[in-house]
Parts: structure tokens; sequence; C-alpha cells
């Protein structure tokens, strides 16, 4: 199965032949200090190891060193011909001049010298491209001209390019790489931080797809402004990333700061971006995003066609009569906490086709208990988020047990706001004990964090579905509930509280867990019975490894007619009759 997801993980590097473009200058590739007497621009010293190596086999390996993988830093130019199609560039905002609004002492004869050092108007190359022929807004920050800074040109060229894609309705891909806003343009280069945000809200408001990759460095003015505003933030492996830089947080606090503090890696462990793409891999993944991105009409956009006969036959009725009459609402407990049943992302993977994971609330953390991102459904785009448990210790650690902490259902929350903004179905899968209970999770907000997604979820203008394939415990599941539809495996469970809970402060004893079970009314034909849910998806035999293909082919079919189903509605009846779906309980 092809899996988006897999764009996010560290790969070999794939080598591409040399072109004459692609040489690298000295001002691209540091030299060595302690080189041998070889002919000069043969060899090469890796700004990170310091390792001595062959041009050639850095050009080959898309400027990563070959020896410990530290990434060089690359000319715009270069940027643009591994990312758009050939020739398809086309410069935009040119011939802006810079000027000098503090009458900086021989700022403009700095600016020219470096305008014939680096055969570069300013700090960026902005324009017109196309990758794997799609149109796009590509600009390139490049380093080399002071730095990458922002003044009045930068911060032009990216407003009026901002602009021109909302006329055009395009999508704009920002390669971020800055020492932030340019002192010698004082107030007039802060101003641009505003301006260029403004334009990026107007872009959003379009409904138009805006993605930064973040290089190394990228750091003040531009980290709080332009680089930090995408829809979906993308780093290369190892880049310097911040507000203020390390060595002015480290004289502020004196303090020695931690190894890889304000490195790609720390930003995506604290929630700030969604993913880490190897260079090799950008221009796919770019590519892969912007076409899932495309805009379309409705929800049924399927590549396959799917005849479902969704009316049970009497013998298939009667057979789940008997296994509800069979089992008691205790032992669907102890099913739905099986370790060995398929959790949220085995069923991600075996009903899509194509997954991303993007990662992150943009403000603490990314939680592990929470998985979400981007998902093709036979050819149709969804946003798909689940709650994920581990099947051994060190990965249910990761995964906090399935409990998810504020900061998952504040990234659960920017996921569905994001597939509103985009037109995109919602599809969540509920697997969840509970939400976290801890210092922290109250220290961060717990009850408000769910009471957030209550609220927002309520009167978001797309199609939700909400399928629970194992326990739902409390609002930590409801958190993940709010949908047009609710549906449950024949196992699952979802309750108001766990039956040990319910005893406990009930009746004082944890141990009438078993009779509590039965009262509480938790079990899938219970809470259809209530109205509670609208479907019971069948387990012959209770989900496993072994027929996860067959139940994931009746949950793909029933998903193709709930789509189909709500094609028909406009964003206003989608949220309406969401209202009303829990109104009349």
């Amino acid at each position: 199965m092809s899996r988006l997801k897999d764009l996010f993980k560290k790969t070999t590097n794939v080598q591409e032949p040399e072109t004459e473009e692609s040489k690298i200058s000295g001002e691209e590739m540091p030299a060595s200090e302690n080189a041998p007497s070889v002919p000069e621009g043969l060899w090469v010293k890796c700004p990170k190891c310091g390792e001595l190596l062959y041009k050639e086999d850095v050009v080959k390996n898309d400027y990563v060193c070959p020896k410990c993988k530290g990434y060089f830093r690359i000319k715009a130019k270069t940027r643009i011909r591994m990312v758009a199609d050939k020739g398809s560039f086309q410069e935009w905002c040119t011939g802006l001049h810079t000027f000098n609004p503090l009458d900086y002492p021989e700022y403009e004869e700095k600016i020219a010298k470096q305008q014939e050092k680096t055969h570069l108007e300013e700090a960026i190359r902005i324009g017109e491209a196309r990758i794997d022929g799609t149109r796009v807004v590509l600009g390139v920050c490049d380093a080399r001209f002071l730095m990458g800074s922002m003044g009045y040109v930068v911060g032009e060229k990216i407003t009026r390019s901002f602009e021109r894609a909302v006329e055009e309705k395009l999508p704009v891909i920002l390669f971020c790489c800055s020492g932030g806003a340019r002192m010698q343009e004082g107030m007039v280069s802060l101003m641009q931080m505003a301006k260029t945000s403004a334009a990026i809200k107007r872009h959003s408001e379009a409904g138009l797809l805006y993605i930064p990759v973040l290089t190394d460095p990228t750091t003040g003015g531009v980290t709080a402004s332009f680089a930090m505003l995408g829809d979906i933030i993308l780093a290369e492996p190892g880049a310097l990333i911040g507000f203020a830089g390390p060595r002015v947080i480290a004289q502020t606090i004196g303090q020695k700061l931690p190894e890889g503090f304000q490195k790609a890696e720390f930003l995506m462990e604290h929630g700030i971006i969604d993913g880490i793409v190897t260079r090799n891999l950008l221009k796919k993944t770019l590519s892969g995003l912007v076409k899932l991105h495309e805009r379309k009409n409705g929800y049924c956009q399927f590549t396959r066609i799917s005849l479902p006969e969704m009316a049970e036959e009497g013998e298939k009725k009667r057979r789940r009569r008997n296994r509800d009459k069979s089992m008691t609402a205790w032992e669907r407990v102890e099913t739905a906490r099986d370790s060995k049943r398929p959790t949220s992302l085995d069923y991600i993977e075996t009903v899509f086709e194509e997954f991303m994971e993007l990662h992150g609330d943009r403000a603490f953390r990314d939680d592990g208990a929470i998985v979400g991102g981007l998902a093709v459904l036979d050819g149709q785009p969804v946003t798909v988020i689940g709650v994920q448990k581990g099947r051994n210790t060190k990965d249910n650690i990761l995964r906090n047990f399935g409990m998810p902490s504020p900061e998952g259902y504040r990234k659960a929350l920017r996921l569905m706001k994001q597939a509103e903004k985009f037109n995109r179905p919602i599809i969540n899968f509920i697997d969840t004990p509970g939400a976290f209970c801890g210092i922290e999770a109250e220290e961060r907000g717990q009850g408000e964090a769910i009471a957030r997604n209550l609220l927002e979820m309520s009167d978001l203008k797309v199609p939700v579905l909400s399928i629970v394939i194992g326990e739902g415990g409390s609002g930590g599941a409801l958190a993940l509930g709010v949908g047009n539809e609710v549906w449950m495996m024949e196992n699952a469970t979802y309750s108001v509280l766990s039956p040990e809970g319910f005893a406990s402060i009930l009746w004082k004893d944890s141990k009438r867990a078993k009779e509590a079970a039965e009262v509480m009314k938790i079990t899938a034909r219970d809470l259809k019975d209530l109205g509670i849910i609208e479907h019971v998806i069948a387990e012959e035999t209770p989900a496993c490894a072994q027929n996860l293909h067959e139940i994931a082919e009746d949950m793909k079919n029933r998903m193709h007619q709930f789509l189909t189903e709500m094609e028909e509605k406009t964003p206003e009846e989608l949220a309406a009759l969401r209202y009303e779906r829990f109104r009349k309980m």
C-alpha cells in the first residue's frame, strides 16, 4: 500500500546526476580549513562533522554529507531546481529596490556588494512554478544574502505573491532560511512581520494551502511571522529553528542549553511542526500534499465504485442476535480491552490507501495518544484522527495507554478545523479508557480542551463520522465523538465511566464491576436501542489481525454510503443535523 506517511521517515537519499546548475560554488559549501594540497574545488568540508568530502559525492547526495547526514545550506536556484519541474519557475516581483530608512552608513553599498557577489536582487526568489505538473507559488530564501534577513523588499515580495496567489487561487510553498528582521532597516523591517502575516491571513480565508518548509537557520522575526503560519509546517532534519538565538538564550538564563535544543527534532517533539522530511523526499512530499488539497466539489471523489448490500440477510441477523445473547456485557468489556484487538492505526492503514500523519498542537507537545493526518479513501481525501493504544510496554508508554492529554485533543481539533477549511470529511476512530488524569493534564487544562472540542465539533461545516473500535471511555471518548453519525464495533463499549468506577462511586465496591457493566447499558446493541449510535459493525469473531481486512472492507463500504448521503447536504445543513442529533438525546 502506498502511504504518504512514509515520506516523513528518514530514508536513504536518492542520488541524482550532477548538472551544470547544481555545481557547488565556494560560497555554497564551506571549504576545509586543513584541506590537503589538491586541485581547488574538488573537495569540501562538512560543516557538521568536519569530514573532508569529494564534492561530486555531496552534489549527487542532494548536498547531504554521506558520512554524518549533515545538511549543507544551498542556493535558492539549487533549491528551485530540486523542487520545481524543469524550466517551470517564472520569477515574480523583480525590480524592487531596497531603500535606507535609517540612513544607515554604507547600507546601499553593502546591498550592491551582496547583489554582485550572489547574483541575487534580494534575500528571496519567489514566483510561479509547477511541481509534478501542479501550479504553485514557490519562494526560496537565500542565506547568502545578508543571512536571508527580512527587510522591506523581502516583505513586499512575499506580500505581493500571497496577494497574487489569492487572485489566481494558488497554493504557496515558502522555503524559510533567515536570521530574522534586518537591523539596518529598523522599524520598517519589523513592520514586514505584520504585513506578511496579514497577507497570509487573507490567503487562508480564501481556502488556499500554505506550506512553509523550515531550513537551517530559521530564526527571529521570520520565525515569528510567515515561517510559523502554515497549514502544514515541514522542516529539514537538524535545522535550527527558533525565535531568540541559542546564544542569546544561554546568556540570558545563564545556563547550558540541552542537547538538540531548537533543532527541528526538538520542535517536532514539542508539537510546533507537522513533520521532518529528508531533502531527497521533499518534492514527492510537497507534490502529494498539494494534490490532496486541490479544490474539488463534494465528498465522493471515489475512484472505486462501491455497491455494498447494506441490509443484513436474515441468517446474518439471526447470528448476531445469538451473539448478543451469548456474550455478557462484561465479556464485551474484556474483549474491547484486549491488547490483540486492532488499533486505530491498524484500521487507518487497512481502510485507507494513503496516510500522512501530521503532528503537534502548535503550542506544547505532540501527544502520542492521538494520531491524525491526511488520508485517501478510494480517491477521496479525508482527515482521519484516532486514539492510539500500544501493544507492549514501550509502545503503551509512548501512547500513554491510549489516554490523551490536553495537547492531544488540541491537535485533533487543529486537524478538524483544517479539514473544515479544505472541505474534507472527518473520520474519527475512538479507543480510549478515558482522558489522561494527572497533575500536568490539569495544569494544561484537560477540561477546557475536551469542552472546546465539543463546542467546535458541534458546528463543523463538513461531514463528521466517529467510530468506537474498542473502549469509549467517558468525556475522553466524546471529545472525538460529536459526529453526524456514530458507529460502534460489535464488541466495543461506550460508557460514562468504567464499570469499576461506576461500581466504586455508586456502590462503594469496585469488585461489582461485572454487575455494573450490565446495569450501565454500554454495549453496541444497548446504545443502538437507546439511539445513541446509528450503526453496529459486525464481528463474526472478535476483531483481530486475521479478520481485520474483512471488517475494514465492510467499514469502507459503509463510509462510501455515509459520504454519499452527506454529499447532498449544504455545510450549514451538516452542522444543523449534528446539532439536532444531540439535541434530541
